[in-house]
C-alpha cells in the first residue's frame, strides 16, 4: 500500500502554505540546507518563527504523513507519530510538496528497523558516497545488517548505508526497549548546548516540548507533542516524590495559569530543558528561580521495571 514519506532530512511543518519568509528558502528547498538556515538567522528572525506564528513542528526522513490537500506548493498533513489536541489523527500543517514522496513499499511496524542514535550521521549511497546528514531518531527499513554498515531502504526507493557505530537496529518499532527515567536523562545529557529552535524536533534544534518527546521516543514512549497535550497524559506525580525521567510543567502566573514550557527532572532539583530563543539546551538548579515559582505539575512516562 502507498505511502507518503518524508525525502529530506528535517522537513519543517509550516503553520500556513504561505508562511516561510523568502529568507526560509533553505528549509523549503529540496535539497534542504537545514545548518546553513539557521546559521543564517539572527535572534530576531528566530524568534519571529514562535512570535508570528510561522511553525507548528518538524519531521524527520522517512516518517510517514497523511496527505489532505495540496495548495500552491505544499501539502496540507498530518503528522501520524506526533499526537495533537489539534487534530485526532496527529499534529497537522503544511509541508513543501518537494520534501514528501510517495512510496509504494514502507514497512517500519513489523519488519527490521534502523535507528539513527548519534546526534547527526551520514547517510552514505551503496557506492559509499555521502548524500545527507540524518538526524538522531530518524528511521529507516533495513534491508542488511553488516558489521560496520546497515543497508537501509530510502524513501526515494532506492538503498543507502548507515555506520552500524551510529544505528539500532529492532525487529521493529514495537521492539524499541523502554528506558528508564534514568535513560531519559542520559539521552538528554548527550544534546547539552544544542540551540532551541521553536518547532524544533531533530539534532540541529529543539524547542522544549520538542526534546522531552524525543528524548521520551528514544526510550520507547510515544508522548503527544506539545506540553500542554504532555501535561495531560502519562502518570500525574507528586511535585515531592520527583524522579529523574519525569516531566515537569511551568505555567504563568507562579504556575496557576496556562502552561507554557516542558523539560526533564535531572534530580537534585535541576532542570534539563531547552529554555528559549537565544539560549541553549541545559541543566540548571530551579531553586530560587522563575522556574520553582511557576512550576505546576509533573507527569511520568517511563516504566519501572515490573510494571
Amino acid at each position: 500500500m502507498s505511502k507518503y514519506v518524508i525525502n529530506v532530512p528535517v522537513a519543517t511543518i509550516w503553520t500556513s502554505y504561505d508562511s516561510a519568509r523568502i529568507l526560509d528558502e533553505k528549509a523549503i528547498s529540496n535539497p534542504t540546507d537545514i545548518k546553513s538556515w539557521l546559521d543564517s538567522l539572527n535572534f530576531e528572525t528566530r524568534l519571529e518563527l514562535c512570535d508570528a506564528n510561522l511553525i507548528q513542528s518538524q519531521l524527520l526522513y522517512g516518517q510517514e504523513v497523511l496527505v489532505l490537500e495540496e495548495k500552491e506548493n505544499y501539502f496540507h498533513i498530518i503528522a501520524l507519530t506526533q499526537g495533537s489536541s489539534k487534530d485526532d489523527r496527529g499534529y497537522p500543517g503544511w509541508v513543501p510538496k518537494c520534501q514528501i514522496t510517495k512510496v509504494a513499499d514502507w514497512k517500519l511496524e513489523d519488519s527490521p528497523v534502523a535507528v539513527v542514535t548519534s546526534n547527526l550521521t551520514t547517510l552514505f549511497s551503496v557506492e559509499d558516497k555521502e548524500l545527507l546528514e540524518l538526524s538522531f531518531q530518524t528511521i529507516l527499513p533495513v534491508v542488511e545488517n553488516g558489521k560496520e554498515k546497515v543497508k537501509v531502504q530510502l524513501p526515494d526507493e532506492t538503498l543507502g548505508l548507515l555506520n552500524t557505530a551510529d544505528t539500532s537496529v529492532y525487529d521493529g518499532l514495537s521492539s524499541i526497549p523502554k528506558g528508564s527515567g534514568t535513560d531519559i536523562v542520559r539521552s538528554g545529557e548527550r544534546f547539552l548546548g544544542l540551540p532551541y529552535l521553536w518547532g524544533g524536533m531533530s539534532g540541529f534544534g529543539m524547542d522544549c516540548s520538542g526534546f522531552s518527546y524525543t528524548m521520551c521516543k528514544a526510550n520507547g514512549y510515544i508522548i503527544p507533542r506539545d506540553a500542554h497535550d504532555q501535561a495531560k497524559e502519562g502518570e500525574a506525580v507528586p511535585l515531592n516524590a520527583l524522579e529523574p525521567g519525569d516531566l515537569l510543567f511551568f505555567a504563568y502566573e507562579e504556575g496557576k495559569g496556562k502552561i507554557h514550557h516542558v523539560g526533564i527532572y535531572y534530580g537534585d532539583g535541576k532542570l534539563l530543558h531547552s529554555p528559549k530563543t537565544g539560549r541553549d539546551i541545559e541543566i540548571l538548579p530551579m531553586e530560587n528561580t522563575i522556574y520553582e515559582k511557576e512550576l505546576c505539575a509533573a507527569r511520568r512516562y517511563w516504566q519501572k521495571d515490573g510494571e
